[in-house]
């Protein structure tokens, strides 16, 4: 999963970089409100955590802009105001949820996990499609129809959990190379498309109907195939 963390102050955001890497996350940093409105505006992250005051933009501002471009993406609001009136501001503004500084690590995470299976298309096991379960925790790959089960590599699991969040739309390579590679990653198209060779075999290993479809000039679709 990854996640965008927008604060301006280096010593926190630093912490915060490190407590999520520890936890398996993928962290993209930016240090001001117009550089979080842009991350978030390629629709690479699955979540965002803003602090409210930044430079050149607020993170009330941010998510307010966002929300009103359709980015649906969960954000958690951080701040060191605990008054009422900041926490209904940061809600109105498009936030899912309000952590007031300082907190627990237990707490941030705690709140991070229920943002997370707030996402359409993911349960308490897992993603699923089709025949198809995906277990980030193992990185495992299973196919109910077969049995079959695979271990994936990194890249491959943020393939295919990228896929089955957006199954039945068309991926360009780059929302691919945003979402999978990070959001200053300058990853070449052709890395796109050998990880998806590989994605595919792991789909063929355990048997699934669930196939990776390229649309010619277009990108990549995850369908079921036609029996």
């Amino acid at each position: 999963m990854r996640i965008l963390l927008a604060e301006d102050e280096k010593r926190m955001a630093s912490a915060l970089a490190a407590i999520l890497k520890q936890e398996k996350y993928d962290v993209d940093h930016v240090a001001d409100g117009a550089s979080a409105l842009a991350a978030l505006e390629t629709g690479a992250y699955d979540l965002a955590v803003l602090d409210v005051m930044m430079p050149e933009m607020s993170g009330f501002e941010a998510a307010r802009r966002a929300r009103g471009q359709g980015i649906k993406t969960p954000i958690l609001m951080l701040t060191a105001k605990s008054g009422l009136d900041d926490k209904v501001e940061g809600l109105d503004s498009g936030a899912d949820d309000y952590l007031t500084k300082p907190f627990e690590t237990k707490e941030l995470l705690a709140r991070l996990r229920a943002l997370g299976r707030r996402n359409a298309g993911f349960q308490e096991s897992g993603p699923r499609y089709g025949d198809l379960s995906l277990d980030t925790a193992t990185a495992t790959l299973s196919c109910t129809a077969t049995g079959q089960s695979v271990r994936l590599g990194e890249k491959e699991l943020r393939i295919l959990e990228y896929m089955f969040l957006n199954r039945g739309q068309i991926l360009n390579r780059e929302q691919l190379a945003m979402k999978i590679w990070g959001f200053e990653n300058e990853a070449e198209y052709n890395n796109v498309e050998v990880y998806m060779s590989f994605t595919r075999k792991k789909l063929a290993f355990v048997g699934s109907k669930v196939e990776i479809k390229a649309v010619r000039g277009l990108g990549y679709e995850l369908r079921v195939r036609d029996v």
